[in-house]
């Protein structure tokens, strides 16, 4: 019988299976809305450049500035935000009813996706209230300057790449 229907398996033995991934989540969607409240109070929105106001951080290299994107990375599905906000939730979705198969009873696995869905989930929440999502980490490269971003996609990023470091060193285990 599966755990979630099993009657003496309590609500909290089940969640404190989960405990890392519900734990990472939560704080990394606080810290997120938490730095993007400071920006909204902090600045102007559209303030990008320290002709506008932005806060320089380094000198040609970091940014502070407060700017909407209403796609994905890259700026991709530009003005899809209902799309992106939908296809966000069913995300989350998709992660809970597959926690079984995508191995999250494992704390590495649930670090991974804890940084993954408190990123989306970060996202997710600005979509829903302000229509698009507050950017404001801005790199430049030189003459190249760098998608601007916020702590959610830093959050997604790596846990993504964990996930996929933590996959390659497992198939390498079996393949041996």
């Amino acid at each position: 019988m599966s755990e979630s229907l099993d009657p003496g398996v309590s609500l909290t033995w089940r969640l404190l299976r989960y405990r890392w991934l519900i734990t990472i989540s939560t704080a990394v969607l606080a810290v997120d809305q938490g730095t993007k409240a400071w920006i909204r109070a902090r600045l102007p929105f559209n303030t990008y450049g320290e002709a506008a106001g932005a806060i320089r951080v380094v000198r040609g290299f970091l940014y502070i500035v407060h700017v909407g994107n209403t796609g994905a990375a890259w700026s991709i599905l530009t003005g899809r935000s209902i799309l992106l906000a939908a296809l966000a939730a069913a995300t989350l979705a998709a992660i809970f009813f597959g926690r079984r198969a995508l191995g999250l009873g494992v704390p590495y696995a649930q670090v991974c996706f804890g940084l993954l869905c408190g990123g989306i989930a970060g996202n997710l929440v600005d979509r829903i209230t302000r229509g698009h999502v507050i950017d404001f980490l801005d790199f430049h490269f030189g003459e190249y300057a760098y998608p601007t971003f916020n702590l959610a996609d830093t959050a997604i990023c790596i846990g993504v790449a964990l996930y996929i470091l933590s996959s390659l060193k497992s198939s390498r285990l079996v393949a041996s």
